[in-house]
């Protein structure tokens, strides 16, 4: 046997106290030589010039360049080990299902049974970022593709595939940071959150723990006219996980199996964590509709909460009024709607108190909201964060910013959406109700402020965008069809006599029917308005001509059949008369 290598294998078979053959001699001679020659090669190379697979939390890592989404070529082969198939779903076995039913309390005098309390809230909300692709590779995020069909070796967790930076998630991320007055901090760490559960392929989340992007910051709120800060803990990034559909029932107890999509995994989030600062359901819901506004604005998040793109935890405990230790908390998940937020933390405060006030401990835990009994239910018990035994991501450098990056995002925040609420009721005097509307919708917002910027009669464009023109919006978006500016010149017209209001009316409505322009109705479909003084007395002439009787009783005193002469001659002239012309020349030619 040819081995570079001098092998006393003699010895080592009587150290091994095996019984060993001259066939598996020979094959343990060869396999130990080969071993000791790779070493001695490995040994040999040189190191200094090598890239690491894994690096030390001491160096700053690269980003990708360009949000651009890509398919994964070998989708097939990369499916094929997956779970028992149903056509395109993956399914895992299903779980026992849990009691939801919770027992009722027995009556007992406790200490607590006079004590008021204060309800204690913090919020923990996701919001996904309206990136092409996902956070860490070039897979497509966009919304209601087949099951599984934007994955790659990357975010399905296969061995060996890297994760590279999305740059265009960060900036993002910035933007919201800087918009909710947090600090941006120029290094930020990657770490791994690990728990098992079937949507998560890893087996490990990559979040941000004990350096996120953002810290510290604020949010204000709307309180009986008067802004109410809430302080922000952090903003960090994490992607997504998958997605659990359960067969069989609408939920995962009593489903058959359950089917996994792991189109949403690794999309880029990021985590809006608030300090305990709010203290009443509505204050909670408040909130959560001025984060939108923030996110939506910026144009970084759609906000959709039923379709997850928005999603909200609420930590909730209780304590004695005029007290500062914080109590128990638990958290309440499946909330994905405004009232459902409101009145999922409302009921677990009545929950909590009616506990406490009979001298029940309340358990950290997790609960689901239930729409349909309009209660919370147990999920589990709750986490803390060494549970998850949060590491740096090797395969992940550090995350490093500039602070010239900063600056220029910081120059692109708009004006906060509250700022823009209070000055709507201020400068233009819209109700509360109008400009909280403007607030929670930019593109509405937007299209107002360009109308008000050609069109001076406020009130007159305040009575038509919200009476009419919002009446065909659909999705928060008026349509592309008709600019500001081309609806500034339409109410122009009507402000001339041009046309009148009713006119306008059909207008506008045939404008959306057809999708051309509202001007190029008015000009080609003779909308515009009778204002010759000849004409609208010929045709009041007519009408008078066509019944003698009821001019013969007007005549006679009876004051009231002018509304009729006035219908009569609209009717006549198709209701293109002009109507205060119409109606001082009537009452001339009704005198005789």
């Amino acid at each position: 046997m040819d081995n570079k290598v001098n092998i006393d294998m003699e010895s080592l078979i009587t150290l091994s106290s095996f019984e060993v053959t001259e066939d598996d001699k020979k094959v343990y001679e060869k396999e130990i030589g080969d071993f000791l020659e790779y070493a001695k090669i490995i040994n040999s190379a040189d190191c200094d010039n090598l890239v690491p697979s894994a690096h030390s939390s001491a160096v700053s890592g690269k980003v990708r360049e360009g949000d651009t989404p890509s398919t994964w070529a070998d989708l097939n082969a990369l499916l094929a080990n997956a779970p028992v198939k149903d056509k395109t779903a993956y399914l895992v076995p299903p779980q026992k299902k849990q009691e939801g039913e919770e027992k009722e309390l027995p009556e007992k005098k406790k200490a607590f049974a006079d004590t008021e309390f204060e309800p204690v809230i913090g919020l923990e909300v996701h919001a996904h970022l309206k990136t092409k692709s996902k956070l860490f590779c070039t897979c497509s995020t966009e919304f209601g593709k087949a099951p599984n069909e934007n994955t790659c070796p990357v975010c399905t967790g296969q061995p060996g595939a890297l994760p590279v930076i999305n740059k265009e998630a960060v900036r993002m991320a910035m933007k919201a940071g800087l918009a909710m007055n947090c600090k941006i901090n120029l290094r930020s760490v990657f770490e791994r959150k690990n728990y098992f559960y079937p949507d998560l392929p890893k087996g490990y989340q990559i979040s941000q723990m004990e350096e996120p992007l953002c810290s510290g910051g604020h949010v204000e709120i709307d309180v009986d006219g008067k802004p109410l800060s809430i302080r922000l803990n952090r903003i960090h990034m994490e992607e997504d996980a998958g997605k659990m559909v359960h067969v069989g029932a609408p939920g995962i107890w009593g489903s058959k199996a359950s089917a996994v999509d792991y189109n949403r995994t690794s999309v880029p989030l990021i985590e809006i964590v608030s300090e305990p600062d709010i203290h009443s359901a509505k204050q909670a819901k408040d909130y959560v509709i001025m984060l939108r506004a923030i996110l939506v604005q910026l144009g970084i998040c759609d906000g959709n909460l039923e379709e997850g793109s928005l999603r909200c935890d609420a930590n909730i405990s209780l304590r004695p009024v005029g007290t500062t230790t914080l109590g128990t908390k638990t958290e309440v998940k499946n909330m994905n709607s405004f009232r459902a937020i409101e009145r999922a933390i409302d009921f677990e405060i009545e929950r909590q108190t009616k506990m406490l006030k009979n001298g029940q401990r309340i358990v950290q835990e997790t609960r689901l909201w239930d729409e349909n009994s309009q209660k919370t239910y147990s999920m589990r018990s709750k986490e803390d964060s060494h549970d998850y035994r949060y590491f740096p991501d090797p395969d992940l450098l550090p995350l490093v910013v500039t602070q010239n990056e900063v600056d220029d995002i910081q120059r692109q925040i708009p004006k906060s959406p509250l700022s823009k609420k209070y000055d709507y009721m201020a400068k233009d005097n819209l109700p509360e109700e109008q400009a909280l509307l403007l607030m929670t919708t930019p593109a509405y917002a937007n299209f107002f402020d360009a109308l008000l910027a050609e069109y001076s009669n406020t009130k007159n464009a305040v009575n038509w965008f919200f009476n009419e023109l919002l009446s065909y919006a659909e999705g928060g978006k008026i349509s592309e069809h008709i600019t500001p500016k081309e609806f500034a010149a339409f109410l122009a017209v009507i402000d001339k006599g041009e046309i009148s209001g009713k006119i306008g009316k059909d207008v506008l409505k045939k404008s959306f029917d057809t999708k051309r322009s509202l001007l190029d109705i008015i000009e080609k479909d003779g909308c515009k308005q009778i204002s010759n003084p000849d004409e609208i007395r010929k045709m009041i002439q007519e009408v008078l001509d066509k019944n003698p009787t009821q001019l013969a009783d007007y005549r006679a005193g009876k004051d009231k059949l002018f509304g009729y002469f006035v219908g009569e001659v609209m009717k006549a002239s198709k209701g293109k008369a002009n109507p205060a012309q119409a109606n001082q020349l009537l009452k001339e030619m009704l005198q005789g």
